[in-house]
């Protein structure tokens, strides 16, 4: 079973160290622990949180493998935020993770300092993020608003040249529609490599119409 979830992890995320495959193996069982007292994910989605959430958030990890300056909104229980972070310790990078939850921040920063993750808590509302946050290359958000919102509190680095990669479900076109009425942006549409209804968005190139 540990062979099959470090080659599942490989197959989504590129290469990935047995280092720190064991690492994230000890944090989803932190996860799970802190989950009983912090509502970090819906209940419905704990009984796979390899694939439905660790999985799924290391796929990003392939799709900008040169990037070294990521930026997670809305970073929750850390998908995909602390996730990429753990990644980050086989090849150079940083990650900013915004999250306003006083318990959720406080959860992110335990393991940052448990597991010693390049990342960094901003616990700040993401309106008043940029004050803090160095310019990203790469912008992401899993599970936090429509299109349109999260394009909206993108925009200050989107508009500054960063990319976007957002998670999405299988209603995303409209999603896309409503976006595109008032921004002009490059897309670029990945169908997920863990869930068979779902795509990651890449946004780049934002304008205002």
């Amino acid at each position: 079973m540990s062979e099959e979830r470090f080659l599942a992890l490989q197959a989504v995320a590129g290469v990935v160290s047995r280092e720190t495959f064991e690492a994230l193996s000890h944090f989803e069982a932190q996860f799970l622990k802190w989950n009983q007292r912090i509502n970090l994910a819906a209940s419905s989605t704990l009984s796979d949180v390899w694939s439905r959430h660790i999985l799924d958030s290391a796929q990003l990890a392939a799709l900008a493998p040169g990037a070294t300056k990521w930026l997670d909104l809305g970073s929750g229980g850390g998908f995909p935020g602390l996730v990429l972070a753990f990644l980050m310790r086989d090849r150079s990078g940083r990650i900013d993770l915004v999250e306003s939850n006083r318990k959720k921040a406080a959860f992110l920063q335990a393991m940052i300092g448990e597991f010693n993750l390049p990342a960094r808590v901003i616990a700040r509302r993401i309106e008043d993020a940029p004050a803090f946050v160095d310019q990203p290359q790469i912008v992401t958000a899993r599970a936090l608003a429509a299109l349109p919102l999260l394009v909206e509190l993108a925009s200050p680095w989107l508009l500054a040249g960063a990319t976007a990669l957002f998670h999405k479900g299988r209603d995303y076109r409209a999603e896309v529609e409503e976006s595109s009425q008032r921004w002009s942006f490059d897309l670029v549409e990945y169908k997920s490599s863990v869930d068979p209804e779902g795509v990651v968005l890449e946004i780049s190139g934002l304008s205002a119409r």
